[in-house]
Protein backbone atom coordinates (compact mmCIF):
# COMPACT_ATOMS: atom_id res chain seq x y z
CA UNK A 1 0.00 0.00 0.00
CA UNK A 2 1.28 3.63 -1.11
CA UNK A 3 0.67 6.45 1.72
CA UNK A 4 1.13 9.60 0.68
CA UNK A 5 3.89 11.93 2.54
CA UNK A 6 2.04 14.25 3.92
CA UNK A 7 1.11 11.62 6.58
CA UNK A 8 4.69 11.93 8.18
CA UNK A 9 3.81 15.73 9.39
CA UNK A 10 1.27 13.95 11.21
CA UNK A 11 3.08 11.02 12.57
CA UNK A 12 5.96 13.69 14.12
CA UNK A 13 3.42 16.40 15.09
CA UNK A 14 1.50 13.38 17.34
CA UNK A 15 5.36 12.37 18.56
CA UNK A 16 6.38 15.62 19.61
CA UNK A 17 3.06 16.30 21.12
CA UNK A 18 3.90 13.22 23.23
CA UNK A 19 7.26 13.94 23.73
CA UNK A 20 6.25 17.64 25.57
CA UNK A 21 3.28 15.18 27.92
CA UNK A 22 6.44 13.37 29.16
CA UNK A 23 8.43 16.89 29.36
CA UNK A 24 5.38 18.28 30.91
CA UNK A 25 4.66 15.92 33.53
CA UNK A 26 9.04 15.54 34.61
CA UNK A 27 8.91 19.48 34.96
CA UNK A 28 6.36 18.76 37.83
CA UNK A 29 7.32 16.23 39.20
CA UNK A 30 10.61 17.52 39.50
CA UNK A 31 8.99 21.12 41.17
CA UNK A 32 6.93 19.23 43.63
CA UNK A 33 9.63 17.28 44.80
CA UNK A 34 12.10 19.96 45.54
CA UNK A 35 9.64 21.04 47.88
CA UNK A 36 6.82 23.21 46.77
CA UNK A 37 3.98 24.16 48.84
CA UNK A 38 0.79 21.81 47.70
CA UNK A 39 -0.94 22.19 50.78
CA UNK A 40 -3.17 24.39 49.31
CA UNK A 41 -4.25 22.21 46.62
CA UNK A 42 -6.51 19.98 47.06
CA UNK A 43 -6.15 15.81 45.94
CA UNK A 44 -6.93 14.87 42.44
CA UNK A 45 -6.04 18.94 41.05
CA UNK A 46 -4.80 19.14 37.56
CA UNK A 47 -1.28 20.28 36.60
CA UNK A 48 -3.10 23.75 35.53
CA UNK A 49 -3.99 23.37 38.93
CA UNK A 50 -0.34 24.03 40.53
CA UNK A 51 0.30 27.26 38.87
CA UNK A 52 1.38 29.80 41.73
CA UNK A 53 1.75 27.03 43.69
CA UNK A 54 5.29 25.57 41.71
CA UNK A 55 7.36 27.55 39.92
CA UNK A 56 6.12 29.36 36.57
CA UNK A 57 9.33 27.64 34.79
CA UNK A 58 7.81 24.12 35.51
CA UNK A 59 4.50 25.26 34.14
CA UNK A 60 5.99 26.15 30.77
CA UNK A 61 6.00 22.89 28.92
CA UNK A 62 2.40 21.53 30.47
CA UNK A 63 0.77 24.94 28.87
CA UNK A 64 3.02 24.28 25.69
CA UNK A 65 1.19 20.35 25.23
CA UNK A 66 -2.09 22.00 25.96
CA UNK A 67 -1.17 24.43 23.30
CA UNK A 68 -0.45 20.89 20.71
CA UNK A 69 -3.83 19.68 21.51
CA UNK A 70 -5.70 22.96 20.68
CA UNK A 71 -4.85 24.28 17.40
CA UNK A 72 -2.61 21.38 15.98
CA UNK A 73 -5.85 19.58 15.95
CA UNK A 74 -6.99 21.95 13.03
CA UNK A 75 -3.77 20.69 10.98
CA UNK A 76 -4.23 17.11 11.23
CA UNK A 77 -8.14 17.82 10.10
CA UNK A 78 -7.30 19.91 7.25
CA UNK A 79 -4.32 17.76 5.84
CA UNK A 80 -6.00 14.50 6.42
CA UNK A 81 -8.70 16.05 4.08
CA UNK A 82 -6.23 17.30 1.93
CA UNK A 83 -4.61 13.28 1.91
CA UNK A 84 -8.41 12.27 1.23
CA UNK A 85 -8.85 14.59 -1.26
CA UNK A 86 -5.21 12.99 -3.37
CA UNK A 87 -4.07 16.76 -2.91
CA UNK A 88 -0.75 15.79 -1.69
CA UNK A 89 1.24 18.55 -3.80
CA UNK A 90 4.41 19.22 -3.55
CA UNK A 91 3.69 22.88 -1.84
CA UNK A 92 1.03 21.09 0.66
CA UNK A 93 3.93 19.01 2.54
CA UNK A 94 6.35 22.13 2.62
CA UNK A 95 3.73 23.92 4.58
CA UNK A 96 2.73 20.67 6.57
CA UNK A 97 6.54 20.21 7.26
CA UNK A 98 6.72 24.28 8.10
CA UNK A 99 4.01 23.82 10.33
CA UNK A 100 5.43 21.08 12.57
CA UNK A 101 8.80 22.40 12.66
CA UNK A 102 7.27 25.95 13.83
CA UNK A 103 5.18 24.28 16.18
CA UNK A 104 8.25 22.16 17.50
CA UNK A 105 9.90 25.68 17.72
CA UNK A 106 7.18 27.38 19.10
CA UNK A 107 7.81 24.49 22.11
CA UNK A 108 10.98 25.23 22.57
CA UNK A 109 11.06 28.84 22.81
CA UNK A 110 7.86 28.34 25.34
CA UNK A 111 9.27 26.20 27.68
CA UNK A 112 13.05 28.69 27.48
CA UNK A 113 10.39 31.18 28.90
CA UNK A 114 10.84 33.71 25.54
CA UNK A 115 7.96 34.97 23.33
CA UNK A 116 6.70 32.39 20.71
CA UNK A 117 4.48 35.09 18.80
CA UNK A 118 6.63 34.82 15.97
CA UNK A 119 6.40 30.72 15.93
CA UNK A 120 2.71 30.96 16.66
CA UNK A 121 2.01 33.28 13.70
CA UNK A 122 4.01 31.79 11.24
CA UNK A 123 2.80 28.42 12.01
CA UNK A 124 -0.89 29.82 11.57
CA UNK A 125 0.21 31.12 8.19
CA UNK A 126 0.97 27.39 6.96
CA UNK A 127 -1.87 26.57 8.40
CA UNK A 128 -4.23 29.20 6.54
CA UNK A 129 -2.79 27.95 3.16
CA UNK A 130 -3.20 24.25 3.76
CA UNK A 131 -6.70 25.19 4.83
CA UNK A 132 -6.94 27.73 0.97
CA UNK A 133 -5.26 25.07 -0.83
CA UNK A 134 -7.65 22.27 1.18
CA UNK A 135 -10.34 24.85 -0.16
CA UNK A 136 -9.59 24.85 -3.89
CA UNK A 137 -8.95 21.44 -3.73
CA UNK A 138 -12.59 20.89 -3.04
CA UNK A 139 -14.15 23.00 -5.13
CA UNK A 140 -12.36 22.30 -7.88
CA UNK A 141 -13.89 19.12 -8.05
CA UNK A 142 -17.38 19.46 -7.43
Amino acid sequence: MEFSPLIGPIIALVAWTIVMMFWAVIRIQKAIKSGADLSNVPAGARGRDLEGHIPPRACWPRQNYEHLVEQPTLFYAIVIAIVLMGGDHVVNLYLAWGYVALRIGHSLVQVAGKSRSLFFVTSTLCLMALTLHAAIEFISHM
